[in-house]
């Protein structure tokens, strides 16, 4: 086989419309952009939440109180689930096995319920209380950057 007999597969190469060249093209004058008004000329890009003039749905909702555009959303799980885990070494693969966080997002451990054996956790944050749990029982609380 050699490179220069290589041929595209039937149907994978699409050719370029060519608007504006004259009748004969099937999209002469108007190149298909209609008569008039903003769509006809060349900067016609409207906004994504632009919606014919009606009063855009982001104006429309009411807003309250700030949002954090920098905010960090965590996948929560709480230290009684980890209990349930018959390992000594937890990570965020490992739970999202476990179905215990779904989202592909950082998670933090809540120290909600009670674990009773040494594990070590390597998670993205911890609360007081659920380092605390870990730690009392012999276990370790590891900060995954």
């Amino acid at each position: 086989m050699k490179l220069g007999g290589l041929k595209p597969a039937p149907g994978s190469k699409k050719r370029r419309r060519r608007v504006g060249c004259g009748p004969g093209s099937g999209r002469g004058k108007t190149s298909g952009r209609g008569h008039k008004g903003a769509g006809q000329h060349s900067a016609s890009e409207f906004d994504a939440r632009f919606e014919g003039g009606q009063m855009p749905f982001y104006r429309r909702i009411p807003k309250r109180g700030f949002n954090n555009p920098g905010r960090t959303e965590y996948a929560v799980v709480n230290v009684g689930r980890l209990a349930a885990l018959d390992t000594d070494r937890i990570s965020v693969d490992l739970l999202q096995q476990h179905r215990l966080v779904r989202k592909r997002m950082p998670v933090k451990v809540l120290g909600g319920g009670e674990i009773d054996r040494p594990v070590t956790v390597a998670a993205h944050a911890f609360t007081k209380s659920a380092r605390e749990k870990i730690e009392q029982a012999g276990g370790k609380a590891e900060v995954i950057s």
